[in-house]
């Protein structure tokens, strides 16, 4: 749909109070300077701020553009906010953002659409676990991470009994849910996919750590990781792992924009990690490159996503 930004109010929405609020506060500061050089008119808010939010129920605006990552602002919460005062906003909704937000509910998903995910195992807090069954089935070396939280917080490798109950504790110290998946050795890759109806995937970015994988230094850290665009694998393989990421933006029915992060094995099986419904906007972040890789730059990104919105 074509737009008229100079005559859009935009609600730019960055903050929050999840472990990630530095790094959405980073996005919001990249999103709007692209914001405003495509000509949109931007106020900016802080759904932490109560007054915030208040001036979003007064005020008359057009469209929120989302940058808050993390609990509180990726998983739902604020979503059922807006659509309860009735404000567009960027990316997927209610029922999407919450799903997508919750790395065990979202593989039963995509195991629907046979889009290939470790096996793994879901814990609660405050509900008995045996150690040595969680090894056996996740074959020694695992992944422990926390089941809502993003940007890789609380995310371990780790191999041998001690090893993994020593990890779970850690993470239940930062939610009360845990995934246990089995560790795939790969290049790790991810795919945004743009669109409501007509998604289509991005290139492929892979994505060359610094450290041992993907962590949230990596992703945020200047020179943390390489990012490769289009990532170096043959036309098949790119167009099958595209396909794979479009499957996942349907399957939680998102909406407007999304990212999946898989690993690439060396048999050539990506298996999906998670799907990201608020992508980063900050200097290092993926989507943006991935955009640009496309030949769209940041301003028309962001325009897009508005479009986006209000189409929806």
């Amino acid at each position: 749909m074509a737009l008229t930004p100079s005559t859009i109010r935009v609600a730019l929405l960055a903050g929050g109070n999840s472990g990630e609020r530095e790094i959405s506060l980073a996005s919001g500061k990249g999103a709007g300077e692209a914001l405003r050089t495509a000509g949109f008119v931007v106020d900016e808010f802080d759904p932490a701020v109560k007054d915030d939010l208040k001036q979003l129920i007064d005020g008359e605006y057009d469209v929120a553009f989302l940058c808050l990552h993390g609990k509180g602002g990726e998983d739902g919460r604020l979503q059922g906010f807006l659509e309860t005062i009735g404000l567009p906003y960027t990316g997927p909704g209610v029922w999407s953002s919450a799903t997508a937000m919750n790395k065990a509910t979202s593989k039963l998903f995509y195991t629907r659409e046979d889009i290939p995910t470790a096996p793994f195992m879901y814990l609660q807090k405050g509900t008995p676990f045996v150690v040595a069954e969680i090894a056996a089935a996740m074959g020694g070396t695992c992944v422990v991470k926390p089941a809502t939280e993003g940007s890789a917080l609380g995310i371990y490798i780790v191999e041998g009994e001690e090893a993994i109950a020593q990890a779970i504790d850690d993470v239940f110290r930062i939610d009360d849910l845990v995934v246990v998946e089995k560790f795939i050795a790969g290049t790790e890759i991810t795919v945004a996919v743009l669109g409501n109806e007509d998604a289509y995937a991005l290139p492929i970015i892979e994505i060359v750590p610094r450290g041992e994988f993907y962590d949230f230094d990596s992703k945020y850290a200047p020179g943390g990781s390489q990012h490769i665009c289009p990532a170096r694998l043959d036309e098949a393989l790119t167009k099958q792992i595209q396909a794979q990421a479009v499957a996942a933006h349907k399957a939680l029915d998102c909406t407007g924009v999304s990212r999946s992060d898989f690993i690439l094995d060396e048999d050539g099986v990506a298996w999906i990690l998670e799907t990201n419904t608020i992508p980063g906007m900050t200097a290092t972040s993926l989507l943006p490159d991935a955009a640009r890789a496309a030949g769209m730059d940041f301003p028309a990104l962001c325009t897009q996503l508005i479009a986006y919105a209000l189409e929806r």
